[in-house]
């Protein structure tokens, strides 16, 4: 019997150039609105590369951007994207609590419904923020009529990391239902498990070891989670104030994306995340939150 590859699956957080965490001069929320708006214009370069590819994404929009740009939300599901949940205001999860986050996921779930016109089953955290030290993330999810999660970096991580999480897909068991968890891909080394496909390790990694690891993952018989920004294909974004070392993994080879984008199209099968769900979960892990 041959086994099937796996496909990858491309994602976008879809957000603007200033939705930076964890650094002094990220403007609070209240100065959003007052900011240059980068979106529209960045992530409509990336859906015209998808339609030019003819790849179908999975698509995390804050909550707060489509409040602002719904004709950006209805195009993408309009050209076949599945559209998910990045949260409303774009705050780590483990520095708040359960109540703070429902109502955050609620009020952008109903956003990003009523702007695609499609059902939101996906979310995903700001800065992959899930730890062990919110154990009621799951449920949480669940409760607000969610079905999977994209959040768990099964690793260390300046923000979030879950050392000793399951590094696979696996169902996550809660008193309000089930949520299917597509963890972050990390890749295996010599030293350690590092990952490859995303961000500003994707700027700074060259593309044939990025393809490589790629399909190392795919030959384990593990799905690619891939994902970037929309400031990543805009090099001429403005930028914040912060240290040398924290500038680094946000503006690096920002000149490469598009490009390493259009190949990764070209080189790997793609897929959704819903894609993935429709071929079934009763094969996957099971944990009890």
């Amino acid at each position: 019997m041959t086994t099937r590859t796996p496909p990858c699956v491309f994602t976008v957080d879809v957000e603007e150039w200033f939705h930076i965490l964890d650094v002094p001069a990220t403007p609070s929320i209240d100065q959003w609105g007052l900011m240059e708006s980068r979106v529209e214009v960045s992530f409509r370069r990336m859906l015209d590369v998808f339609a030019e590819k003819q790849v179908r994404t999975t698509l995390f929009f804050l909550g707060w951007v489509a409040e602002r740009h719904p004709q950006l939300v209805r195009d993408a599901a309009a050209q076949g994207h599945e559209i998910a949940s990045h949260g409303y205001a774009h705050e780590l999860v483990y520095k708040h609590d359960r109540r703070h986050f429902t109502e955050d996921v609620r009020r952008a779930k109903g956003l990003i419904e009523d702007a695609s016109g499609q059902r939101v089953l996906g979310y995903r955290a700001p800065g992959f923020s899930v730890t062990k030290e919110t154990p009621w993330f799951f449920e949480a999810l669940a409760e607000t009529g969610h079905t999977y999660d994209s959040s768990i970096w099964p690793g260390n991580r300046n923000h979030g990391g879950w050392p000793g999480a399951l590094p696979v897909p696996h169902v996550v068991s809660t008193a309000k239902g089930d949520i299917v968890e597509f963890p972050i891909s990390l890749a295996r080394t010599m030293v350690r498990d590092l990952f490859f496909f995303g961000g500003g390790y994707l700027r700074f990694f060259p593309y044939p070891l990025i393809r490589s690891k790629a399909r190392e993952v795919l030959a384990e018989q593990r799905s690619v989670v891939f994902y970037l920004h929309p400031r990543e294909v805009d090099p001429g974004h403005p930028r914040l104030p912060m240290s040398l070392k924290r500038r680094f993994p946000s503006y690096v080879n920002l000149g490469t994306t598009e490009p390493k984008m259009r190949r990764l199209f070209d080189d790997l099968p793609m897929a959704t995340f819903s894609d993935l769900l429709n071929v079934g979960v009763a094969h996957l892990p099971k944990q009890v939150a």
